[in-house]
């Protein structure tokens, strides 16, 4: 009668396979005890667990460390009949802990990882705020208690080595992980984050921008510098700065953009922003088309024929991006391999001119932008970029901009670019 009141008493009959015997074997525990050991190990968090069934369903417990199974077995026993009616024993204080938190939404996100939905970089960052909350609240700490109080602790420590912009992007980060945990409804209730673990205000970035200007200048490039760049760069890395300053292309642009993108007939450029997907037609300048069909005819041949689509590749053959590789280490998993040789390339190029200022590559697309803006069209410059346009009116446009509009700004970023005396802008105000 006890068996039927508590299905998860200890039975003699119940049976495990021979491999679940072998596993429960290799972690300690003696062949007389393990056909009828109760607990189930689970790996990802290297505990004891068992699905009990409680009045709100089943719902997975966990009772201790792989390494300690006799402790589990002691704890198993002292708390089950709480939990499957439903109360909460008083020696149980740890809920879902922070760790198991962690690493059940990890998972959530390397899944999306493989289905392409997110990107390795994305994951390390989310990796890093994990590791970084449980070093100054606990591992072990109840995400079901989680204050106020915790999370200003939270937000002071992030202050200590990192800017409002890093800041903004980490919080951002945590509350995801948080109302992951509620609406996966491995918390019962969500969390009150408190007025203060909000993102910095535009206001603070603002200040924060314009010191970091004061101090190093704005983030583009005069026509002079980027002469001096053009005629000390040699290939792919000319084109790559021609592309970068001629339709405000980023480093990833340029790493992922491939030849059949290219109408070297045309003069154009069909490429879709990486980022965004919003399709983009840029004309190339004569310059970018001339630079493009000079490294074409040094172009390597791919390690990879996957590889044969992309426009530039490395010396080694390889692709000029990294997106990184999963690696088990010490029972946990990292990305290693993440690498951006575009930026790093031409930050080497700068400094090597004695340019710098804080700079990189994305400064081009900065200069594009701001020099741009003479061309009084503010739409085009935006399909040039790739941004979305998420007004009512964006929605119910189906087609692109004419080229003449589209070249209009490219030609008068050129003319800025190879105008040797090069008057003074006089940028009107954007229109609203």
């Amino acid at each position: 009668m006890a068996d039927k009141a508590h299905p998860t008493s200890i039975s003699s009959k119940s049976k495990k396979s021979p491999a679940m015997l072998a596993k429960l074997r290799a972690l300690g525990i003696p062949k007389a005890i393990a056909e009828t050991f109760p607990l189930t190990p689970h790996d990802t968090t290297r505990r004891w667990c068992k699905k009990l069934p409680t009045p709100h369903g089943p719902k997975v417990f966990y009772f201790g460390p792989l390494a300690d199974w006799q402790a589990a077995l002691t704890r198993f026993n002292d708390e089950k009949e709480a939990l499957v009616a439903g109360r909460t024993p008083s020696a149980r204080k740890d809920g879902m802990r922070l760790i198991d938190l962690c690493n059940r939404f990890l998972h959530f996100k390397r899944a999306l990882v493989s289905t392409g939905e997110l990107t390795m970089r994305s994951w390390s960052d989310y990796h890093q705020c994990c590791e970084r909350l449980m070093k100054v609240l606990g591992a072990n700490k109840s995400a079901e208690d989680m204050q106020q109080q915790d999370f200003e602790r939270l937000r002071l420590d992030f202050g200590k080595t990192w800017g409002p912009v890093r800041i903004g992007g980490e919080i951002n980060r945590t509350r995801i992980l948080f109302r992951y945990a509620f609406e996966s409804g491995l918390i019962e209730k969500p969390v009150r984050f408190g007025p203060s673990f909000k993102r910095p205000s535009r206001k603070e970035l603002r200040k924060v921008r314009a010191k970091t200007r004061q101090a190093h200048g704005a983030r583009m490039f005069t026509p002079e510098e980027l002469r001096v760049i053009l005629d000390a760069a040699k290939q792919p890395m000319k084109t790559m700065i021609l592309l970068g300053i001629n339709g405000g292309m980023n480093n990833s642009d340029v790493a992922t953009i491939t030849t059949d993108t290219i109408d070297l007939e045309r003069g154009l450029a069909h490429f879709p922003r990486p980022k965004t997907g919003v399709p983009r037609t840029i004309p190339l300048w004569p310059e970018t088309l001339a630079s493009i069909k000079e490294y074409l005819a040094i172009r390597p041949k791919p390690k990879d024929a996957a590889d044969g689509i992309l426009l530039f590749l490395t010396g080694h053959r390889r692709p000029w991006y990294r997106h990184g590789r999963f690696v088990e280490e010490d029972g946990a998993t990292v990305i290693k391999g993440i690498d951006n040789p575009v930026s790093r390339s031409f930050r080497s190029l700068l400094v090597s001119l004695g340019i710098n200022g804080g700079r990189n590559f994305l400064a081009l697309r900065h200069t594009f932008r701001t020099v741009g803006r003479g061309a009084r069209d503010r739409e085009a410059i935006d399909a040039l970029m790739g941004h979305v346009d998420g007004s009512m009116a964006g929605h119910y446009i189906e087609d692109g901009l004419p080229d003449d509009r589209l070249r209009a700004v490219t030609q008068f970023v050129r003319t800025w670019l190879f105008t040797v005396e090069t008057p003074k802008l006089k940028i009107a105000d954007e229109v609203a």
